[in-house]
């Protein structure tokens, strides 16, 4: 049976890609493979849509892309959203985007020690450098809406909605604080992550034995909190700054 015809088949078997997943993580390496070898283009079209240009199987940011999406493979949970596929754009985004600066910086260090004092040149790799910073902003600007997107995605399995957090969310930086320690307290302790996400409700009896915050006011947050506890169990790189920057207020 060729690879794509068998793992389809074992898809079929455990009935979601997710599923599947959650399969590979326990060992088999042969559906890994054969995994990741069905989805290379899908691979191809994420590295390709950040770069802005056709992306090959010869190209190093295909490599990284694809070591991206083996990555989202292990990473993978039903905590992380309902869809595979969703985290391991953000993933795969995320590690190209990473690769791209990292070569820039290279580039850059390389041009200073062997042009530093050609002004021709210096005026050349300004230029270079503004557009090479705007194409990252940009690239950073679309990655913050794919997490946003993302993000909805997981609150609508918990009958919530943006909208809803942002209207709800404690009016105090006090409130807000202690509201986001209990969800970091949810989030740290594995049967209570559990329950929240299987349940899609906070185990209140459980949490308010355990943080000085009252049994209402855990009522009175409980979509804010809800909402927080998706951002440190997921993989929000820039929601998860608008908590660090909340703590550090």
């Amino acid at each position: 049976m060729k690879p794509l015809l068998s793992v389809l088949f074992k898809i079929g078997r455990t009935k979601t890609l997710e599923d599947t997943v959650l399969k590979i993580q326990q060992g088999d390496q042969q559906l890994q493979n054969e995994l990741i070898d069905q989805y290379k283009p899908f691979v191809a079209k994420t590295v390709s849509s950040v770069c802005k240009k056709y992306i090959q199987e010869t190209d190093d940011e295909f490599s990284i892309g694809l070591i991206a999406f083996n990555e989202a493979i292990e990473k993978y949970t039903k905590e992380k959203g309902s869809s595979l596929l969703a985290f391991a754009e953000l993933i795969i985004k995320r590690r190209v985007i990473d690769y791209i600066r990292k070569e820039a910086r290279a580039q850059t260090l390389h041009f200073q020690a062997n042009d530093e004092e050609n002004e021709d040149f210096s005026q050349t790799k300004l230029e270079a450098d503004l557009s090479l910073d705007e194409y990252i902003r940009q690239v950073e600007q679309e990655l913050r809406k794919d997490e946003i997107v993302h993000f909805h995605q997981v609150l609508q399995q918990f009958g919530l909605t943006l909208s809803e957090i942002v209207e709800q969310s404690p009016k105090h930086a006090d409130a807000r604080v202690n509201a986001i320690e209990v969800a970091q307290f949810i989030v740290k302790h594995k049967e209570l992550r559990e329950k929240l996400f299987k349940k899609k409700q906070i185990p209140i009896r459980l949490v308010e034995k355990h943080v000085a915050v009252s049994r209402k006011t855990i009522e009175r947050n409980r979509k804010y909190i809800i909402a927080i506890a998706i951002v440190l169990a997921g993989d929000y790189v820039y929601l998860k700054d608008y908590i660090k920057g909340v703590l550090g207020s």
